[in-house]
């Protein structure tokens, strides 16, 4: 728990698409044990340090809320969970993106000096993960979790690039190409998961 003035680091759970190769939105997807990946997420983002966590919402997004409402109680500060909807969801992963940033730059968020991105499709997250690529994170900050040598999530973005990264999103491009053009630094997970994310349903 943070005091209202002390530096945090915000998680951000992106789930605003439809969903069309997995064919329902994921933001509405229920794992094997009946948790819903949304809330998974955010528990993550939560138990890793993460205060606020914002999570944006758009296909399904009025379900996908209730999801979120109804497990609640499992986070710890419930006060801190937000929703964001992205009504411009359906232009691609940029307009998710950033109404998510547009969310954190709000009066009541200017402690905060750094973002965990997160999607909704990366059921292996866990806060161990999380926490090693949130600590120290400063306004300066961007660090890339990576498995195997490949890319994944979470993502740290300091706060001081939030705006040039919204000025560069566009399309169904998130914050990779920003991430490679300022040398982002990769941070080594492979020990506490596999990173992989889900675009189809299992055939198992």
């Amino acid at each position: 728990m943070h005091s209202a003035d002390a530096p945090r680091v915000a998680g951000l759970v992106l789930a605003a698409g439809a969903g069309n190769r997995y064919g329902t939105p994921k933001a509405l997807v229920v794992d094997g044990s009946g948790e819903p990946w949304l809330v998974h997420a955010g528990l993550a983002l939560e138990a890793g340090g993460c205060d606020p966590v914002l999570v944006v919402l758009g296909a399904g997004g009025a379900q996908a809320e209730s999801l979120l409402r109804a497990a609640a109680a499992g986070f710890d500060r419930p006060d801190r969970l937000r929703v964001v909807h992205a009504e411009n969801w359906a232009e691609g992963l940029s307009a998710s993106l950033d109404a998510g940033l547009a969310g954190l730059q709000g009066r009541e968020y200017t402690t905060v000096t750094a973002v965990a991105l997160v999607p909704v499709d990366v059921p292996d997250l866990d806060a161990a993960i999380v926490r090693r690529l949130v600590d120290g994170a400063a306004p300066h900050t961007l660090r890339q979790a990576h498995f195997g040598g490949r890319p994944g999530h979470p993502v740290v973005i300091g706060r001081e690039h939030w705006a040039p990264l919204r000025a560069s999103l566009a399309g169904d491009t998130g914050a990779r190409p920003y991430l490679v053009a300022h040398d982002v630094t990769a941070v080594a997970c492979d020990d506490l998961g596999s990173g992989l994310d889900v675009d189809e349903p299992s055939t198992e």
